[in-house]
């Protein structure tokens, strides 16, 4: 056990790739410069003792008894805990405060950057040894039973493996990644944050996991060789049409087709084919709308107000959906004209004040 230290565990983006993670397919994050800080220390209670700085709440949680709380930042840390105990993993009781930078609910996944973060910071205090890869999938698994989110590996391998100024394509089956560097001098990466999250973002988050998942057995009787949707394509789905619901042939297509896009992508971002990029972006977004079923009107403003934007190249929703933000590939000699523009549409046609994060691509979690 060392005395204290700091660690610092950031937020993500994702520029392509959305619910394909979960189907065991490909994804193109990166983590990014707003983040939560965990300072720990020693305690000589009998209790882990946490605060989160920002909402000015401090808990004591058993490090044994792993007990859910009404309170949901604290079930993400207990979840943390919970997965230590099940590996046999004894910690003694220490003091951790958090608090930064990333803004809640507007999908920037600070729940894992809070799991990942408090997990890292407990294996490097405690000395556990505990690898990226381990942090994440415990992270991950934390979230899966003991939260309650049916949550993929991309969030928090986004934000254990980040690179500054490169994008990381993960492969969710074999958790192979590959970093992906790229020239966007000139351009910009906007998030446009609707400021609102709908209510049934998680149930329906994990009714498509169940549709994706009821589409793959229908395949799998065709063929016993197929594990998710990553292994099937357009044409095997069209196969089993007949057999499954128009919702669920629709989750399925747009799976198959995004984790084509997220190829797509890396080819040009590696061509500097930008307009190409923002096409693609805008084809999610078309897609997470239509298909998926994922979008809800804020978001849609944005979107189709950034499509009619001269100078922007792409954009779309990122995230579970319902809320949150939109992701935008823009000219950086047009970001200042686009926010008054984009700020003054939305509040006309919505009724709310949007919210703008410039972010910059960062390194993922580490010790400061």
């Amino acid at each position: 056990m060392k005395k204290n230290l700091t660690v610092r565990s950031p937020g993500r983006i994702n520029l392509i790739g959305e619910h394909t993670d979960y189907n065991m397919g490909f994804v193109l994050p990166a983590a990014i410069d707003k983040a939560i800080e965990f300072t720990i220390e020693p305690t000589t209670g009998s209790m882990i003792e946490l605060t989160a700085t920002d909402l000015q709440e401090s808990v004591k949680i058993s490090p044994k008894n792993s007990v859910k709380s009404d309170i949901e930042w604290v079930n993400y840390c207990t979840g943390v805990i919970d997965q230590l105990n099940k590996k046999d993993i004894n910690i003694a009781p220490f003091k951790c405060s958090f608090g930064g930078n990333i803004p809640l609910g507007a999908g920037l996944s600070s729940s894992a950057a809070l799991s990942c973060g408090l997990l890292m910071a407990i294996s490097e205090f405690f000395e556990l040894g505990l690898s990226k890869v381990e942090i994440a999938l415990m992270a991950q698994k934390s979230e899966n039973d003991f939260v309650g989110v049916s949550c993929g590996i991309m969030d928090q391998y986004a934000c254990v493996f980040g690179e500054k100024d490169a994008l990381i394509k993960i492969d969710c089956r074999s958790l192979e990644h590959d970093i992906v560097k790229g020239d966007f001098e000139g351009y910009s990466l906007l998030l446009c944050d609707t400021k609102v999250k709908h209510s049934l973002a998680s149930t329906e988050y994990n009714t498509r996991k169940i549709e994706c998942e009821t589409g793959v057995k229908a395949m799998q009787a065709n063929n016993s060789r197929v594990k998710s949707l990553r292994d099937v394509s357009l044409t095997d789905l069209e196969e089993v049409k007949s057999k499954i619901s128009t919702d669920v042939f629709n989750r399925c297509e747009f799976v198959i087709k995004e984790n084509n896009r997220v190829l797509e992508a890396i080819k040009a971002i590696k061509l500097k084919n930008m307009e190409l990029l923002g096409a693609l972006m805008f084809q999610s977004h078309d897609g997470l709308k239509n298909k998926y079923k994922v979008s809800c009107t804020e978001l849609d403003i944005l979107a189709d107000f950034a499509k009619s934007y001269p100078g922007v190249l792409g954009a779309r929703m990122m995230g579970g959906g319902f809320g949150g933000c939109t992701i935008n590939l823009i000219k950086s000699d047009v970001l200042a004209s686009f926010k008054r523009a984009v700020a003054s549409h939305y509040k006309l046609k919505s009724g709310k004040e949007a919210a703008f994060y410039d972010i910059k691509i960062s390194d993922g979690a580490r010790k400061l």
